[in-house]
């Protein structure tokens, strides 16, 4: 099968955009390690680059003059540069209205405590931790564009960063300019991804979705369907309860070559279009508003990822749910087949297939993921980011810190991945294989595919893994043991470069595995 498209807009490389390219699938067609089991010597099989707080994600970028390629990290005290082949840092950039850089050694006594304490001394210190680096977090989405501008999506407003000397790649990083929200667009804005024309696409908490020229010129913006009567209640009620993070739209969106903006509300996923002169929701252009499943109520945490790219393949928009138990759904993206039956259990005849992520099993009343579906070929995979168990008394609204903070603590460690698969011949979609031994409880999977493998952050015996399956069959493949806390990817996720190497954001820095 076809890899979706590189967007000639984007950088080129092999990761210009968070998930990789506009279909937001999270993988790459060539090779990545193939083991075998190791513990891996710091010192010798790591690149490690303290960078700070939250930088989850790194941009890599088009070749310089030189040949050369370099890194753009985004967190939340500072925009930094690296040196693609050695993680050197070439630029750092202080956030505007940021409170400086947090001194190593204090991460370094932020991560000992993580890994030191125990029980509630340990849970406390990770609220502590959640509370002063995660609170109020924005700017997680990012691209770099064909001329190596980064662009951030800020609570307010877009801003762009550029090079003093785009020729030189150690040259300073200042930012060129800001687009501030109008009034009339409600909401926090969220995602980010990039039209084949060259356009910024971003949307809000609210609802609203906004085609933006790259040079701020210019601005288009929509309200999807049911965002005006709705949006504003619901988000009021999250904060009410203490559900930070949880908005009537809470994701990021993928894009097409024919520019279809797929994104999800809370109970509608929908595909806008942007025609190069509007942005519309009219059917006559292709697009659609359709329900998806939300028992939860909460709506679903995934980033939608396209399946299906060649002339004779079998098209779909894959995402997760919003039920108690998360659902991998797939719905066409184009024409329904016109003898297409309405599945049972679907609130939509576009609905081509829901996949419950139980982990094999099927009396799991819950379990949910934040995760995008990992996509490669016609299969469709999520994680396990439910902890293992939760203490009593521990609010219900902090349970996924548990995952993100602590899960190399032996009881909240989660297990298990589950994968789906699109059958074009029965026109069916089933369960492929279920994982039952691996944990992945907070990175985004990603796929090699001449390697046939899927890669992720996981833990074994209390230290942090990165952990390869067979994407195929579900076995285990190999494990490289990584170490403590300063491993965990928190939400970030692993990646193949552009040689073929592990690199990965992590607590505090960018770890790059020499293998």
């Amino acid at each position: 099968m076809q890899t979706g498209p590189r967007n000639p807009f984007m950088a080129d490389s092999s990761y210009a955009v968070a998930h990789g390219r506009s279909d937001q699938q999270d993988n790459v067609p060539w090779r990545g390690p193939e083991g075998p089991t190791e513990v891996l010597d710091e010192a010798a099989d790591l690149q490690y680059a303290w960078l700070g707080p939250c930088h989850f994600g790194h941009l890599t970028s088009s070749p310089y003059p030189d040949g050369k390629r370099v890194l753009w990290s985004n967190g939340r005290e500072n925009i930094a540069k690296l040196d693609y082949d050695t993680l050197e840092v070439l630029a750092d950039h202080a956030i505007v209205g940021g409170e400086g850089r947090t001194p190593v050694p204090e991460l370094e006594a932020y991560l000992e405590g993580l890994d030191d304490k125990e029980d509630w001394a340990a849970i406390e210190h990770a609220i502590e931790l959640s509370m002063k680096f995660m609170t109020g977090l924005d700017g997680v989405y990012a691209l770099l564009d064909c001329e190596n501008t980064l662009f951030l999506g800020r609570k307010d407003h877009a801003v762009a960063y550029v090079e003093t000397d785009p020729t030189d790649r150690a040259s300073e990083i200042v930012e060129r300019d800001r687009w501030n929200k109008p009034d009339e667009i409600q909401g926090a804005f969220v995602g980010m991804n990039m039209t084949f024309d060259g356009r910024l696409v971003m949307s809000t908490d609210h609802g609203w979705v906004v085609v933006l020229a790259r040079d701020f010129s210019e601005y288009h913006a929509f309200q999807v369907k049911g965002g005006a009567q709705e949006a504003a209640a619901y988000n009021e009620a999250m904060e009410a309860t203490g559900r930070v993070g949880y908005g009537w739209m809470r994701t990021s969106m993928c894009v097409d070559e024919d520019n279809g903006i797929y994104v999800s509300s809370n109970d509608h996923h929908h595909k806008l279009r942007w025609t190069g002169t509007e942005l519309t929701d009219d059917e006559a252009h292709g697009c659609w508003t359709i329900p998806y499943r939300n028992g939860g109520g909460t709506g679903s945490g995934t980033t939608p990822s396209l399946m299906g790219f060649g002339p004779d393949e079998d098209k779909f928009v894959v995402f997760g749910d919003g039920d108690e138990v998360v659902n991998i759904t797939i719905a066409w993206r184009e024409d329904i087949p016109d003898d297409w039956e309405q599945l049972p259990h679907a609130p939509h005849r576009r609905i081509a297939g829901i996949g419950p992520a139980n982990m094999g099993d099927p009396t799991l009343e819950t379990i949910q993921t934040e995760q995008s579906i990992t996509v490669s070929g016609y299969g469709a995979m999520t994680v396990n980011n439910e902890p293992a168990s939760v203490p009593d008394g521990f609010p219900g609204q902090g349970v996924r810190m548990l995952c993100f903070m602590l899960p190399h603590k032996p009881a909240y460690t989660p297990h298990g991945l589950h994968k789906y698969a699109w059958d074009p011949q029965a026109r069916a979609f089933g369960e492929a294989w279920v994982n039952h031994d691996v944990s992945s409880p907070n990175s985004v999977p990603f796929v090699a595919e001449e390697s046939g493998l899927v890669y992720t952050c996981g833990v074994r015996d209390g230290r942090f893994t990165i952990e390869a399956v067979d994407w195929e069959t579900g076995d285990a493949a190999f494990h490289y043991v990584l170490g403590g806390s300063k491993f965990n990817t928190i939400g970030a996720g692993v990646t193949v470069d552009d040689d073929g190497r592990l690199l990965f954001g992590t607590m505090y820095g960018k770890t790059r595995i020499l293998r």
